[in-house]
């Protein structure tokens, strides 16, 4: 890389530090770099405490047959739009690979075989398995009860996602040359739903996913701190029958369903 190449990112990451607006934008710094900058808005000061405990309510019976559209607002929110499959790759060998925060799957009751379609995604567990078995402490919940992994930790061994009982990880085989500086990603490491916490940190209290399903009118996700008794979730829940998918394991989920 020349000198004046060099000049150039040096330039374009001093830029994404000081500039202040809230928006978006893909900058090309030189030939094959490509920075992909997402502005906030002023992050978090106080330190995150056991006082809230966030928490989301899916309602299946509201979810429209054949919506995607949390998915899809995940996957752009987090950048995993982003993704480029490999030239010459496999088509079903990318899709088994490439990272998916959220998915939308099908529960069977057994008795009586009736069919529901749910949104799955990183469980936010209050126990969580992926956090016991993580040798390097990658796997972490923070006292607000969101579940993340810290990259700089990860070391790839992937025990977290054979104990994940929800299949909520990924792993990212492929180098990313395209990222969102909210959501760093890199080759090696394991990544899943983090309930946006990018947006908590910064005082917002919705998920992509919430406002995605609200806008089309479904309202069938509300987030919000289960501690607080005034939010909305917590109402929700108070006046809803909801289950834990896997309640056998007695993880007490920070996400619920109602109607499976």
């Amino acid at each position: 890389m020349s000198v004046d190449n060099q000049k150039e990112i040096n330039l374009a990451r001093r830029s994404l530090l000081t500039k202040g607006a809230i928006g978006a934008a893909a900058v090309t710094v030189a030939p094959g770099v490509i920075l992909h900058q997402t502005l906030q808005a002023e992050p978090r000061k106080e330190a995150v405490t056991s006082d809230v405990r966030w928490g989301m309510l899916i309602d299946t019976a509201k979810c429209a047959d054949g919506c995607t559209d949390c998915v899809e607002a995940c996957d752009h929110e987090n950048g995993l739009d982003l993704q480029q499959q490999p030239e010459g790759s496999d088509d079903t060998l990318w899709d088994m690979q490439k990272s998916k925060w959220m998915r939308t799957v099908k529960l069977k009751d057994n008795l009586t075989k009736r069919e529901t379609t749910l949104p799955m995604m990183c469980q936010h567990c209050e126990n969580p398995p992926c956090v016991d078995v993580c040798p390097t402490n990658a796997s972490m919940r923070r006292e607000d009860g969101v579940v993340l992994v810290d990259r700089h930790r990860c070391i790839g061994c992937r025990y977290c996602m054979m104990a994940c009982p929800y299949k909520a990880r990924s792993f990212i085989h492929q180098v990313v040359d395209v990222k969102l500086s909210i959501t760093p990603r890199g080759k090696g490491c394991v990544e899943s739903c983090n309930f946006c916490v990018h947006r908590l940190d910064n005082g917002n209290t919705t998920t992509a996913c919430q406002e995605a399903c609200t806008k089309a009118g479904h309202n069938a996700i509300i987030f919000g701190d289960l501690k607080d008794p005034d939010s909305a979730v917590a109402k929700a829940m108070k006046n809803t029958a909801t289950r834990q998918v896997r309640d056998d394991l007695k993880l007490n989920t920070g996400v619920r369903y109602a109607n499976i």
